[in-house]
């Protein structure tokens, strides 16, 4: 009995070290968790790019090792709680999240630093054509994929759509977006919402199932006042042509994805790694796992972020001329 014990406790403790943020491996290595995102989505690419490429890989004092999870607001949580060192957040979360100004969430995750700016995530709303969805106001009593819960992009389609006085007037359906344009394909949705860099797959396989249309939320966020309430957000355009039928430019707004880590982790560890991934090889290995990648530059490091750097990530950018 007392072996059966021993063996059990052993084996619950094994669990909780493999839970660990910050954890050492059998050959002493520390490991750093990388929160990505739902299958499908560019998060879990820039996690796994990240955590793959060789010269990380062959760095002998730790290991980055990415993991899926449920996007943004879940991985700004356990960055914040220490679940996790390192994460995709998208940058508005950051900042709310700083400030306590999270829908129903009070706290203030104040451990949540940024690393480096990532890309930027427009939002995507797919309709199918002549379906007489031309804004989203048209969605009432629609189903409509919403995006993962715990998600950034079901955070921003819940924040958008409430301000737009919609979101209790759906049908939600909370799936990631391979899932939601498989349901959409199906005929289950009659729209679904994405946060995240364009071309995506999950629209490119919707497009190929279906005549589709994407809405112009631009404007729609610019009658509404959406813009003077949420500054953190930018416009743009998704050019014609990015999807099959889609022939004009669809006017948006995005949030940018960054990389950011625990106030924890030490500043050597994040400067070692933005100094691997911000070189002409480690930016080419990047666009080669996702082409979205092809924003991060030098130049680039540290935009759209409106929150304190990680003091790693700021020795790094100061050398680079970047900060100044």
């Amino acid at each position: 009995m007392r072996n059966k014990l021993f063996t059990v406790a052993i084996g619950v403790c094994a669990v909780l070290m493999m839970t660990m943020s910050f954890s050492a491996d059998a050959n002493a290595k520390t490991i750093y968790k990388f929160g990505g995102g739902p299958a499908g989505g560019t998060f879990q690419f820039m996690a796994g790019g990240i955590s793959t490429y060789p010269p990380v890989k062959d760095i002998k004092e730790f290991r980055v090792l990415a993991g899926a999870s449920g996007g943004s607001v879940e991985n700004m949580r356990k960055v914040d709680s220490g679940a996790y060192a390192f994460g995709v957040v998208y940058s508005g979360h950051v900042y709310l999240g700083l400030n306590g100004r999270m829908k129903n969430d009070p706290a203030k995750y104040e451990k949540v630093m940024a690393v480096s700016y990532f890309y930027g995530a427009p939002a995507q709303l797919v309709v199918k054509k002549g379906g007489g969805i031309k804004t989203v106001k048209d969605l009432e009593g629609k189903k409509v994929g919403v995006g993962n819960a715990g998600s950034g992009a079901f955070a921003n389609c819940e924040l958008f759509f409430t301000h737009m006085g919609i979101w209790d007037k759906i049908e939600r359906n909370a799936m990631g977006y391979n899932d939601a344009a498989a349901a959409f394909g199906n005929n289950q949705l009659d729209a679904f919402w994405l946060f995240t860099a364009f071309p995506s797959g999950a629209v490119v396989m919707a497009a190929q199932q279906n005549d589709i249309e994407m809405i112009d939320l631009n404007a729609e966020a610019e009658a509404s006042g959406f813009y003077a309430k949420y500054p953190y957000f930018a416009k743009l355009k998704i050019p014609a042509g990015t999807y099959k039928g889609v022939d004009a430019d669809v006017p948006s707004f995005q949030d940018s994805a960054l990389w950011v880590a625990n106030k924890d982790v030490p500043a050597d560890v994040v400067y070692t790694l933005l100094s691997k991934i911000y070189t002409p090889e480690g930016l080419a290995h990047m666009v080669n796992v996702k082409k979205t990648a092809k924003s991060m530059s030098i130049e680039s490091g540290i935009t759209g972020i409106v929150t304190p750097l990680h003091p790693g990530a700021e020795k790094f950018w100061k050398e680079k001329g970047i900060l100044k």
